[in-house]
């Protein structure tokens, strides 16, 4: 790590203060040019930490740039990990409030929702299958609270800047429908996601490291190496299988998992 600490909790004192201004920071990439991945979740958990102190519950975790094709955008070859949050949760066939994220945009995933823990450095794609209590279709909706380029010298966002930002993580909609996870061949299982009736992006769960499971059990593997795990009760997003679709005031997403369910939401 390079970061000092007062250096990471500066950075999650601007994130905390951009989620509930709407204003977003510089890069940090930028600020800190030496900034490593594990500064950039040192930043992420003292960025959870204000939440949790804010009377916020941690109910699950995300996984992210699990296709090769946002992981080429980043310049990487590991998805990453934030954390979801009681206020994160958003009803099917409900609205977002006017002004709630900054730049949201839309994936459609598949969930696990978790009836036993997971831990360790050994887990099997089994062992997930066994805790799983079942999946369903959702969104996940993405803001970030970080500029996505810097706008003097147009230099990108990185994965730090992303994983300091709790990965982009914003909010999800789960679908009413529950299934049993041996019921479906996850890879096979897609999505057709529409925004006011058009086709924006089509995708099947394989684009998830080639199966949805295995983005589970990396997740595992990952907080292990931080002293964390999944508990009894979580809800783990799995991984986008398309790329995000912007999601402007107005425009109603309609995602049809076919067989698997839909999953539908609104932004005011």
């Amino acid at each position: 790590m390079s970061l000092s600490k007062d250096e990471i909790a500066a950075a999650a004192a601007d994130l905390f203060q951009a989620e509930k201004s709407g204003a977003q920071i510089g890069l940090l990439s930028r600020r800190h040019p030496d900034m490593t991945m594990d500064d950039a979740y040192a930043v992420q958990a003292a960025l959870v930490e204000r939440k949790r102190q804010a009377g916020r519950s941690i109910v699950g975790w995300k996984i992210g740039l699990t296709s090769k094709a946002m992981q080429d955008v980043l310049k990487i070859d590991i998805p990453d990990s934030g954390i979801l949050f009681d206020d994160m949760l958003f009803e099917d066939g409900g609205t977002v409030p006017p002004g709630r994220f900054i730049r949201p945009r839309i994936e459609a995933e598949i969930a696990f929702a978790m009836k036993a823990p997971l831990s360790g450095t050994s887990i099997t794609r089994d062992a997930v299958l066994a805790a799983t209590d079942y999946v369903a279709p959702s969104l996940e909706i993405l803001d970030t609270r970080i500029l996505r380029s810097d706008p003097e010298t147009g230099q990108p966002r990185s994965i730090v800047d992303t994983i300091a930002d709790n990965a982009a993580n914003a909010g999800v909609v789960l679908g009413t429908q529950r299934h049993d996870p041996a019921a479906f061949d996850l890879r096979w299982t897609g999505a057709i996601l529409m925004r006011n009736g058009e086709v924006e992006e089509t995708g099947l769960g394989a684009g998830v490291l080639n199966d949805p499971v295995a983005g589970i059990v990396w997740l595992v593997e990952r907080l292990a190496a931080y002293d964390q795990s999944i508990r009894a009760g979580d809800v783990v997003l799995s991984g986008s299988f398309i790329r995000p679709v912007e999601a402007r005031p107005g425009d109603h997403f309609h995602a049809d998992f076919g067989p698997f369910g839909t999953v539908t939401q609104t932004f005011a």
